[in-house]
């Protein structure tokens, strides 16, 4: 049972983020999802046994670990528009990067960028004052806003259902070698993805919350 005031902490941010998730579409004050996740990069050590009739690829037990990559994943639901990249790191600074893309090339017209994060420590303003210089973290810092979602609540975070979906229709148990054959498999996806118009049919609302997780509500006393 969560005590108390984690409880109303956590429904307090799980309420926000769906809150925000059923307001109209305003291309001012754009709704995006973001997240990461750690891929590890696979090297072959024996080339695979090619298909043949009823017989698929056949793939030797060993591997070389070539060190990990980290996907970076935009979704905006109400469009279905998603951005793949790739990076080697997960920093703030990569994060600011990330940020400062969408700030100032997806959204060049947005007032705000309305952001739903989880609790990553990066997952601040303060990561635009550690990669740009103070008047550029400062426009940053005005334009995106930060959406939480509560902790052990990641799953309120659209862009994890992107991000599933990315390593079932992808990725799945294939060995990826380096950096640079994850971004072109994965931006391949994104592409694809986005012209055929795909997005989530998110269907979860406060109300429903107050139903469904009414456990989850402390208690209130006289």
């Amino acid at each position: 049972m969560i005590p108390s005031k984690e409880s109303a902490r956590f429904v307090w941010r799980m309420e926000e983020v769906l809150d925000l998730y059923e307001e109209p579409y305003d291309p001012k004050r754009p709704v995006v999802c973001f997240d990461e996740r750690p891929c590890q990069l696979l090297a072959e050590v024996r080339k695979p046994l090619p298909v043949g009739a009823g017989v698929p690829e056949r793939r030797d037990h060993e591997y070389r670990r070539r060190g990990t990559a980290h996907l970076f994943v935009a979704f905006e639901p109400l469009t279905g528009w998603r951005g793949v990249e790739v990076r080697e790191r997960r920093r703030g600074r990569e994060f600011a990067e990330e940020a400062r893309h969408l700030a100032e090339e997806v959204y060049p017209d947005a007032e705000k960028i309305r952001l739903v994060v989880d609790n990553l420590n990066v997952h601040t303003p303060a990561s635009f004052y550690e990669r740009f210089p103070p008047e550029q973290a400062h426009r940053l810092a005005r334009r995106v806003e930060f959406c939480y979602t509560p902790v052990h609540g990641s799953w309120l975070n659209m862009a994890e259902i992107e991000i599933s979906v990315l390593v079932r229709q992808c990725l799945g148990s294939r060995r990826i070698p380096d950096a640079g054959i994850l971004r072109r498999e994965a931006r391949a996806w994104c592409e694809e993805r986005n012209r055929l118009g795909a997005s989530v049919d998110w269907r979860f609302t406060t109300a429903d919350a107050r139903t469904k997780l009414r456990k989850l509500y402390p208690s209130i006393e006289p």
